[in-house]
C-alpha cells in the first residue's frame, strides 16, 4: 500500500513542481507587470502545493526529506505528468498549458478534499482555493488573448493545437490510480475527463479558439517514470548546486 500512496504522491508534488519551475522560467518576461506579479503568485502557489505533497511522500517512503526527493532523485524517478514539462514557447503557450492544468487541478483538488488520507483531503482543501483563482486568471486570459487581434488568437490557436496531445495522460489510468479509487484516496483519471472538457471547451469556443482533434502523444507516460526530452534539462538546471555542493545548507 505504501508503495502505491508514495507514487500517488510524488505524482501530485512533481506536477506541481515542475509547473511551478517553468513559471518561474518566465519570471520578470510577462507582457505587463501585473501580468509578472499575479504569474509569479501562480507559480509560488504551486511551488508550496509541491512542497506538501513532496514531504508527505518523504514521510511515507521514510529516511529522507521534500527536499532530497526534489534535488536528489534521478529523472525515471519522477512522476510528473507531460503537459507540465513543455517549454515556455510564448505567452500563449504558457498560459494555454495553465489553463489546462487548472481545469484539470479544480476537479482533482475538489475530489481530493473527500480524500480518506486525512493529509491529502487537508493539503487539497488548501490547494482548492488557489486553484479558483489560477483557473479564473487563465480563463479570462485565454478569453483576452482570443478575442484580442489576429495575430493573439493566431498564436492562441497554434498553443492549443499544440499542447493539445499532451492532455490525454491527464485521464490515463495506471496502477496507482486504481489504487487510489479502490482505497478511497483519490479517483479514477479518467473519471474527470467529461468534466475537464466541460470546463475548457465553452472557455475555447468563447474565445473563438477550435477544440483540436485527439491525438495521443505517447504510450508512454511521466506518471510512469517515461518522460519527454524537456524533463532532463529542467532538472540539470535545477538539481546543479545541491548536487555540485550535497553538504551546503541555508
Amino acid at each position: 500500500m505504501n508503495n502505491k500512496l508514495l507514487d500517488f504522491c510524488l505524482r501530485l508534488g512533481d506536477t506541481s513542481l515542475i509547473l511551478s519551475h517553468r513559471i518561474g522560467e518566465y519570471c520578470s518576461k510577462a507582457p505587463l507587470l501585473e501580468e509578472d506579479l499575479a504569474i509569479t503568485n501562480v507559480g509560488l502557489d504551486l511551488l508550496g502545493q509541491a512542497e506538501s505533497f513532496l514531504k508527505y511522500a518523504a514521510e511515507i517512503k521514510g529516511n529522507t526529506t521534500a527536499d532530497e526527493l526534489t534535488f536528489k532523485r534521478k529523472e525515471k524517478e519522477f512522476r510528473c505528468l507531460h503537459l507540465v514539462q513543455t517549454p515556455n514557447t510564448d505567452f500563449a503557450f504558457i498560459l494555454s498549458r495553465q489553463f489546462f492544468m487548472d481545469c484539470f487541478h479544480k476537479l482533482l483538488f475538489e475530489n481530493l478534499i473527500s480524500s480518506k488520507d486525512e493529509t491529502i483531503s487537508g493539503i487539497s482543501k488548501k490547494a482548492i482555493k488557489e486553484v479558483n483563482y489560477h483557473l479564473k486568471r487563465s480563463s479570462e486570459w485565454m478569453t483576452r488573448l482570443g478575442l484580442g487581434t489576429e495575430k493573439s488568437n493566431e498564436k492562441l490557436q497554434v498553443a492549443v493545437d499544440e499542447l493539445w496531445m499532451y492532455t490525454d495522460e491527464l485521464f490515463i489510468d495506471n496502477e496507482t490510480d486504481i489504487f487510489a479509487k479502490e482505497n478511497h484516496i483519490g479517483p479514477l483519471s479518467s473519471s474527470l475527463k467529461k468534466d475537464w472538457s466541460e470546463l475548457v471547451t465553452p472557455v475555447l469556443e468563447n474565445a473563438s479558439i477550435k477544440v483540436p482533434e485527439n491525438n495521443l502523444f505517447s504510450l508512454k507516460y511521466g506518471k510512469n517514470g517515461f518522460h519527454t526530452e524537456y524533463l532532463g534539462y529542467i532538472l540539470a538546471e535545477m538539481q546543479h548546486l545541491p548536487l555540485l555542493y550535497p553538504d551546503a545548507i541555508w
